[in-house]
């Protein structure tokens, strides 16, 4: 463990600018903050089964030892010597060197290592994709899902206030924005492979759901690998140049596309100019050695993963082909034997009970099957007809319903079979496909101590300007997190006093009413026209440079941390609602969809510089020390960050905050903003990109709007009216809550009415 430098030794440094284009190719290092009970939580997190692990990981995208576990992960994959000698007969991936040289033909270096993988992968993948046997082929098919379905989740959250707007985030995002299908789901790469898989017979529950690698059979081996993705989109800031090599090969290899067949969405040839060009920013960067050795090491390490389960697939399929029916029978006996509860006091199976052989935990199914083969059930029926067993797994038996189509053909010939005086097939023993290469990671993962872990509880006590740095960087200080979710909560509470008084605002009016889609609607039109639109006249005086300026920067530390409270919405296992991708769709506006010169944080840098205000990057410690933007004006920034932190359990606060800031785009006060700065000659990009991007007949304002009704909808069918009015109330707390800090003014009224004249002054004064 190492000892944390304290933020405020940093104050004493200068402040230097941010350049742009930025070509950061990774964010600073530094120590990783940890409390003591969550780390003590994450070790029993990774200790876990990896099934288990896997779970745990994709489900909790809010809590510190979850983000710590995920480090953990990355630790064991991605220490050097966790990748082990290349087997002879295969290529190195890469030969290139990882020193300095031309980023193209370091980039076509590697590329030719990666494609001659990759032939060497169709090779052995092509057998399995065209088995004879559609059984076998779809046996493959399901262990390959944890991988296909997960594919690509290490760019969710990628594109977050830490990293905008580096251009390689820019890059990437724009190719996360297209295989998620450029905002509509269904047309993404996970529902591509999800239709594929169908084709094939393969149908299963989302990634989600409980039963997800139970009905894939994922083996340990595919569980650990779709852990390390899951948890590299857990910290994509913190492992920037691993994201990039990770990347680049896993649509190189294109492992899913030889084995479902189809065309890849990202094929090598879309994302080795992404490659390229990340190895040419390092040459730009005082880490890029360190950078781009990272990145290729990623490279590597993908490539030795698609082996290793490549291995592992054609393991599975090579034990399927030789197994006989008893094998079969063994294997559908372990399947159900867990769930067969006490339903069997009465039978016996040789000279013990049937409930005492499938309740033991080390069910030997090998010698079950040889005493189940003598048993009477399975005798020929003395009229010829079906056997005892057979006749109770079909329609009206006491065990219909048990065993799947498939599962009942294979006990027919089995009993057939033996009617027929057939020996006993040859016992395989379990499945061990992978597990020798699992047991190499679970070492690893057992192991695995990440550097520079500082183990202490969060600051309780921290200022503005270092709370809001710990939260931009809550990678690294994911003990932040319980203080994050204290504040957003405080906030939100608080907010509901405009819950009576709203209708007082100048710009909202968050004043509660009973939802139904067109109050809404109706509410939202009032806002646009009695507050935004109707109340506009040009102005005529303009204040003087100084104040215009001094006015913008009242608002820039929220314009620089636009679209962050959607960031972390719409990952891996939570696109399943209508909201999701509509929400995902705005944020991806935000940040140009890919196009730097259309992302709204380039955009309000260069707008800043054109007013002298050369700030750091919001993640730099230098940003401490920006005398810039005043100390009173990071309570509004702060708070939408900490929601942007918890996009589960806050999410309807989301939504209704959505609303707010979007509709806040628009009217007199962004005419007038925009009138002020043409006066002066300073860039009016910012303002005129929401005025437009914002407009309340298609824009951002509109579909927010939307978005709730979507939401509202989803939630009345499968809940209720009851569960709709619950969630109303918390998105119009979401509402609230920005209406809260714009309307400061009167907010301060309200306080001095309830308290009496020695009232010290509102939260909210303190902000915009």
């Amino acid at each position: 463990m190492t000892t944390a430098p304290s933020l405020d030794s940093a104050r004493t440094r200068p402040a230097p600018a941010f350049p742009l284009p930025d070509l950061t190719t990774s964010l600073p290092a530094g120590p990783v903050e940890a409390s003591p009970a969550a780390l003590a939580e994450a070790e029993r997190i990774t200790a876990a089964a990896p099934d288990e692990l896997f779970r745990r990981l994709l489900a909790d995208q809010e809590s510190e030892s979850a983000l710590l576990a995920a480090r953990r992960v990355l630790t064991a994959f991605l220490t050097p010597d966790a990748q082990p000698p290349t087997r002879p007969g295969t290529t190195t991936t890469t030969t290139a060197t990882d020193a300095d040289g031309d980023a193209d033909a370091l980039a076509d270096a590697v590329a030719a290592d990666v494609l001659a993988a990759r032939a060497e992968l169709a090779a052995a993948l092509a057998p399995l994709r065209d088995h004879e046997d559609p059984e076998i082929r779809a046996a493959v098919l399901r262990q390959r899902a944890p991988l296909a379905l997960t594919g690509g989740c290490w760019l969710d959250t990628v594109s977050q206030a830490a990293t905008q707007p580096a251009e390689i985030v820019g890059r990437l995002f724009g190719q996360h924005w297209l295989l998620q299908g450029q905002g509509t789901a269904e047309a993404g790469q996970p529902a591509r492979r999800r239709r594929a898989l169908a084709a094939q017979g393969v149908y299963l529950p989302q990634v989600e759901a409980a039963g997800f690698l139970r009905d894939t059979g994922a083996r340990p081996l595919t569980a650990l690998h779709a852990a390390f993705r899951v948890a590299l989109s857990r910290l994509p800031a913190a492992f920037l140049p691993e994201v990039v090599g990770v990347h680049y090969a896993a649509h190189a290899l294109g492992v899913d596309e030889l084995l479902l067949g189809g065309e890849p969405m990202l094929a090598e040839s879309d994302v080795r100019p992404l490659l390229a060009e990340y190895l040419a920013f390092t040459a730009h960067s005082p880490t890029g050695p360190e950078d781009r050795r990272r990145a290729l090491a990623a490279v590597r390490l993908l490539v030795r993963l698609e082996r290793e389960h490549t291995e592992a697939l054609t393991a599975l399929a090579r034990r399927r082909e030789g197994l006989s029916l008893d094998d079969k029978v063994a294997a559908i006996v372990a399947r159900h034997a867990p769930h067969a509860g006490r339903q069997h006091r009465a039978v016996r199976l040789g000279t013990r009970k049937l409930t005492d052989w499938l309740d033991d935990e080390h069910l030997d199914a090998a010698a079950f099957v040889a005493e189940f083969r003598t048993a009477r059930q399975v005798r020929p029926a003395r009229d010829g007809g079906p056997c005892r067993f057979l006749k109770s797994i079909k329609f009206g038996g006491p065990m219909f319903g048990i065993f799947d189509e498939r599962e009942a053909a294979v006990f027919t010939a089995w009993t057939r079979s033996i009617a027929a005086g057939e020996p006993a097939g040859p016992l395989s023993g379990p499945e061990t496909a992978g597990d020798e290469a699992a047991r190499r990671w679970s070492a690893r993962l057992a192991a695995a101590r990440p550097a520079g872990l500082v183990v202490r509880e969060a600051e309780p006590a921290l200022d503005h300007r270092a709370f809001f740095h710990r939260l931009v960087n809550f990678e690294r200080y994911p003990n932040v997190l319980p203080l994050a979710r204290a504040r957003a909560e405080s906030g939100l509470a608080d907010a509901e006093l405009l819950f009576t008084h709203g209708a007082g605002g100048l710009l909202t009016n968050a004043e509660y009413f009973d939802y139904t889609p067109e109050a809404l609607l109706e509410r939202v039109e009032r806002i646009y026209w009695d507050k935004l639109v109707d109340p506009y006249e040009p102005l005529t005086e303009i204040p003087d440079r100084e104040e215009v300026v001094f006015e913008q920067s009242t608002y820039a530390l929220g314009s620089l941390i636009d679209g962050t409270w959607a960031h972390r919405v719409a990952n891996l296992g939570r696109r399943g609602r209508r909201a999701d991708d509509m929400l995902f769709s705005i944020y991806a506006d935000e940040m140009g969809r890919g196009d730097m010169a259309k992302n709204h944080i380039t955009i309000i840098h260069k707008v800043l510089a054109s007013m002298d205000m050369d700030l750091p990057h919001i993640r730099q410690e230098a940003f401490l020390d920006q005398g810039d933007l005043p100390d009173h004006l990071y309570g509004f920034s702060v708070h939408q960050v900490c929601l942007s932190l918890f996009p589960d359990t806050l999410y309807d606060e989301i939504l209704g905050y959505n609303l707010g800031i979007e509709m806040f785009g628009l009217g007199a006060m962004r005419l007038h903003e925009i009138q002020k700065l043409r006066r002066h000659g300073l860039d009016v990009s910012y303002e005129e990109a929401h005025l437009s991007i914002d407009n309340f007949s298609a824009g951002h304002a509109r579909q927010s709007a939307e978005i709730v009704v979507a939401h509202l909808d989803d939630v009345r069918r499968a809940s209720g009216e009851e569960a709709v009015r619950q969630a109303w109330r918390r998105v119009w707390r979401g509402y609230a809550s920005f209406a809260y800090f714009v309307e400061h003014a009167l907010v301060k009224r309200v306080r001095s009415a309830q308290a009496g004249p020695t009232t010290a002054p509102a939260a909210a004064d303190l902000v915009i």
